[in-house]
């Protein structure tokens, strides 16, 4: 979300496509732009940023048994980090516009770095929360620059939105997954992932340094910390079906990462810690592949895919956990990342087709704050839930919810879609006689 957000601000002025093109050609006839062999690399750092913010998924589990803290406080610093990092989206989303590229990203590995070294010496809930925020702020600034750097380095080709929707997705996977590896087949399991982390954005911080600065320096960096948050009028009606829809993806996802491993552990028995990484790579990761495969669909009409699939995976998954099935919720899983990665191509490629150049900045930061408040306030309720009436009933009644905001979404698409039909006149009818 925060990438399609970040380079719509990007695309207000430049070139044909919109996108900044603050590089001359070298040369005439020459289609070769400097610093365009960074592109894989700022992508891979991109990534890297994602990894990091899953990798503490499947050490929740370790955490909550060694220092013994309810639920609820569990996935109140999971959205502590989400609102870190929906409060840094907000706010320095355009800042490298302003400052450059650069400098915001060396601004972004530093407090990456530092919320990695808290990580890294938490011996208590308070800390891990600290922790949380800091790299939520870091992650929002960065993915909203590294974005936009994206675009500047391929501003005529769309390999900057394609890599820009999978990273994100791509990344939780990763970091998920190795995460659960490290914690069940290596040693210290909650320093090693932080340290390893700490490599690699020691080499991140390498790439940016390197790296060549592709937005000059321009008047307005305080002025641009203002939040821009804004749904004009001739777009509500395309923007209200997509609300459920976001708001039902992005739930299952914090409750997936906040959740999901105590879910597979408790629930389902699964008590090795590789499952915590597997149960947030199948939802995420399924994304990654549905956005890869889906993305030269026509945004519009994934919509009601999207909330049918969420809400029958979710479904799935219930059973399984009610069953104890884990095949069945694996599956459902499946599914539901189907439905995930259609629901984020549906919401952020049918806003960039409706909302005009000036209009983007607003109306994806509007989409932002509801998809992150769907992400994070849910988990929160969860863990209130699990504390008062166990995790089970509080599994069943998150899913239930999930799946009737999914159905809502699905119902509110077949109604737009049959308000716009044309209307079919009958035939007049012939003279009698």
């Amino acid at each position: 979300m925060a990438i399609t957000h970040s380079a719509a601000r990007g695309r207000k002025a430049g070139g044909p496509d919109g996108a900044k093109t603050p590089y001359a050609p070298p040369g005439r006839g020459s289609h070769r732009r400097p610093g365009k062999g960074f592109f894989s690399a700022i992508a891979v750092v991109y990534i890297a940023f994602l990894a990091a913010s899953s990798a503490p998924s499947p050490l929740y589990v370790i955490y909550q048994q060694q220092w013994h803290f309810a639920a609820w406080a569990l996935t109140v610093v999971f959205a502590l980090y989400v609102f870190g990092l929906l409060a840094s989206l907000l706010t320095v989303g355009a800042l490298s516009d302003h400052l450059g590229r650069r400098p915001v990203l060396a601004a972004a590995i530093a407090l990456e770095v530092a919320a990695l070294v808290l990580f890294l010496l938490a011996e208590n809930v308070f800390t891990l929360s600290a922790a949380r925020v800091l790299q939520g702020i870091a992650t929002g600034a960065a993915t909203t620059t590294l974005s936009a750097m994206l675009v500047d380095l391929e501003p005529s080709h769309g390999r900057a939105g394609v890599v820009t929707s999978i990273a994100p997705l791509s990344g939780l996977a990763l970091g998920a997954l190795s995460s659960g590896v490290l914690v069940e087949l290596a040693p210290s399991p909650t320093q090693l992932v932080y340290g390893l982390l700490l490599v690699a954005m020691a080499a991140a911080a390498v790439v940016v340094s390197l790296a060549p600065e592709t937005s000059p320096r321009r008047p307005g960096a305080v002025a641009s910390l203002r939040p821009r948050v804004a749904m004009p009028a001739h777009l509500r009606g395309d923007f209200v079906p997509l609300v459920p829809v976001g708001i039902a993806a992005w739930a299952l996802a914090g409750i997936y990462l906040s959740l999901g491993p105590s879910v597979a552990a408790r629930l389902l028995g699964l008590n090795s810690h590789l499952v915590g990484g597997v149960v947030v790579t199948l939802l995420t990761g399924t994304g990654a592949v549905a956005i890869t495969l889906l993305r030269a669909r026509p945004a519009p009409s994934l919509l009601a895919p999207s909330s049918a699939l969420l809400g029958i995976g979710t479904l799935t998954s219930l059973t399984g956990v009610v069953e104890n099935l884990a095949w069945l919720a694996a599956v459902g899983t499946v599914v539901s990342g189907i439905g995930f990665g259609a629901s984020v191509l549906a919401t952020f490629g049918t806003l960039a087709r409706v909302a005009k150049p000036d209009e983007r900045g607003g109306v994806f930061a509007m989409a932002n704050v509801i998809s992150y408040l769907g992400n994070s306030v849910p988990s929160v309720l969860g863990g209130i839930a699990v504390t008062n009436i166990g995790l089970r009933p509080a599994a069943e009644l998150s899913a239930l919810t999930i799946v009737a905001i999914a159905l809502s979404a699905f119902v509110l698409r077949l109604n737009q879609v049959r308000a716009r039909r044309p209307a079919v006149m009958p035939p007049e009818s012939a003279p009698c006689g």
